[in-house]
This record gives structure tokens, C-alpha cells and sequence, in this order.
């Protein structure tokens, strides 16, 4: 489990169908063999390391279901360590398992240093987006502040904009969606009370 806090923007050393490598310094710390790091918000295990490289492995299934089919050297990375039991819940419960890929269709600074960030999300996770509920970005966790159909907006602080790779978005950028995993859980109950 994660919390959508990133820890460190970390740099694509090297990525193919197979592997990605990864520049940072912070999560090696006491990233081991066999760890779990979220890299824009996707949980992978870690199977190389160094004191400034993590190494992961790529499946097909990863490679269909999140962004990183468009990574390529040098760019960017969002990087956070799993929660501890002593850890802070500083953002929300996010899994590390990305529900799809969704699309930037605006990004407007503002005059306090902050922007609006809005993103097309694949029409099957509409329904688990709701206004003020939590949405993970890129890894990032967010506040939904605004719905209308498959389209999310959040507001993004000059904090946010600073520390993750969020602050150099574009339009049109694919970003990895994690949805609020308890709306999902509700809805699987609530389909079981009808079986």
C-alpha cells in the first residue's frame, strides 16, 4: 500500500519492453531485492539495484494497462515507498494498481503558482470518480474538484507542480489512474447482495 505522496522524481535511466531502470537517490535507501516501489503510480518489484539505480521488470500486463509503453530515456518518474505500519496517511489508501490510462486535456497555470489539471479517464472508471473524492494521478494523490463525464479536474498547488512530474505536463500526455479502491470495494458488495 501506498499514499500518493511522492518521494522523489526519479529519471528513466533506461526502458525497453522488458526493463526499466530507473535514476534516484532518495528510495534506494532501503529499497532491497524483491521491494515494492510505486513509479507513477504503479506498484513494481524491485530487481536491481545501486545507490543511485533501481531496476524493475516489465509484463505484458503492465506494459497494456499503464503509460509506460511511452517512457523513454530521461524522462521523468513519480517514486514513493510502500507505507509502514508507523507511517503518516498523508494522501489515500492507493494500491499501486493502475486502473487505466487517461488523457490531459487542459493544463493551465494560474496567478498563484498553481494550475488545473484536467484529464480524460477511460469510460469504465466514471463511475468511481465523484466530486471531493480521491483520484491518484501519475502516483500523485488528488482531490477530484470537478466531474463532468469521463472528464476529472483537480487543482494543483505550486508544491505539488514542484515535486512531482506533474508540473511539466502537456496536453495530450497519457497519465496513469488509480481509482478510490473503497468505491470499488462498495460496488463489488453491493453487485453480491444481487447474485
Amino acid at each position: 500500500m501506498f499514499t500518493g505522496i511522492v518521494e522523489e522524481r526519479g529519471v528513466v535511466r533506461e526502458v525497453s519492453s522488458a526493463r526499466l531502470e530507473i535514476g534516484c537517490r532518495t528510495v534506494t535507501a532501503d529499497a532491497e531485492l524483491g521491494a515494492s516501489i510505486a513509479v507513477n503510480g504503479c506498484c513494481l518489484t524491485v530487481v536491481g539495484r545501486s545507490e543511485e539505480h533501481l531496476a524493475f521488470d516489465l509484463s505484458e500486463e503492465t506494459l497494456r494497462r499503464t503509460s509506460f509503453s511511452r517512457l523513454s530515456e530521461g524522462d521523468p518518474v513519480n517514486l514513493e515507498r510502500p507505507l509502514t505500519l508507523a507511517s503518516r496517511l498523508g494522501g489515500h489508501l492507493v494500491q499501486g494498481h493502475v486502473d487505466g490510462v487517461g488523457q490531459v486535456t487542459v493544463f493551465e497555470r494560474d496567478e498563484t503558482g498553481g494550475a488545473w489539471l484536467t484529464v480524460r479517464a477511460p469510460s469504465d472508471l466514471g463511475r468511481y470518480l465523484v466530486e471531493k473524492g480521491s483520484v491518484t494521478v501519475d502516483g500523485v494523490s488528488l482531490t477530484v474538484a470537478a466531474r463532468d463525464g469521463d472528464l476529472l479536474s483537480v487543482a494543483l498547488i505550486p508544491h505539488t507542480l514542484d515535486v512531482t512530474t506533474l508540473g511539466a505536463t502537456r496536453l495530450g500526455d497519457p497519465v496513469n489512474l488509480e481509482v478510490d479502491v473503497i468505491a470499488k470495494y462498495v460496488e463489488a458488495l453491493m453487485d453480491g447482495r444481487h447474485a
